[in-house]
């Protein structure tokens, strides 16, 4: 009886120190940031989708910019290449290498749909404009969905240098996620506009 009275002593203060030193905190935090960041790759993905649909229906207009197509097609076929997991995060250099295709599949859209305004026919399209509507759609919710992410790191990685959670962190083999860049950070604070009505759309040219 005596035994058992000590394990249950032992479990419980084990459990008030693992409290006490924010290790529940720690795991809350970190299930928030890869659920942030799970948002981010389907977004992305959802991207990914839709733009095979707009690269045909441009390619149907008559002496369209091949280069400007070519250019789409070869930052969707480099941003996709790059495995998209929850390790990203761990790993900076990956995560930024990815975060770079990313933005430069966005640029490469960004020229594309300045070039459309060129073609009147193109432009008249309704089938393109659904697609351009759904684009527009596409990026805002890339931005909102990197601004959590971009918040949620930021507390993440706050809290776990804190004394006395760091502790844990050192124990259990945590390490800070990886964040967008301050540039990045600051381009993304503005969602991308993509005008419809006839003026040249912009998006920014970094994830």
């Amino acid at each position: 009886m005596k035994r058992f009275f000590l394990i249950l002593l032992g479990v419980f203060m084990s459990a008030t120190m693992l409290t006490g030193c924010g290790y529940n905190e720690i795991q809350t935090l970190d299930e928030s940031t890869k659920a942030a960041w799970s948002e981010v790759l389907n977004q992305y993905q959802r991207r990914n989708d839709l733009i095979p649909n707009v690269v045909n229906s441009v390619k149907g207009e008559a002496d369209f910019e091949k280069s400007t197509l070519t250019q789409v097609i070869n930052a969707r076929a480099k941003a996709t290449s790059i495995q998209a997991t929850p390790e990203l995060m761990e790993n900076p250099e990956a995560f930024q290498k990815f975060t770079q295709a990313q933005g430069e599949l966005s640029s490469a859209l960004s020229r594309l749909l300045v070039t459309v305004e060129r073609y009147p026919d193109l432009k008249a399209n309704k089938a393109f404009q659904d697609l351009r509507v759904q684009l527009e759609g596409c990026e805002n919710r890339i931005a909102i969905a990197r601004n959590r992410y971009i918040k949620s790191v930021q507390q993440y990685n706050t809290y776990i240098r804190q004394f006395p959670q760091m502790v844990w962190v050192w124990i259990l083999g945590y390490k800070p996620k990886a964040q967008y860049a301050v540039a990045d950070e600051a381009a993304i604070t503005t969602p991308p506009k993509v005008d419809f009505n006839g003026s040249a759309a912009t998006a920014p040219a970094k994830p």
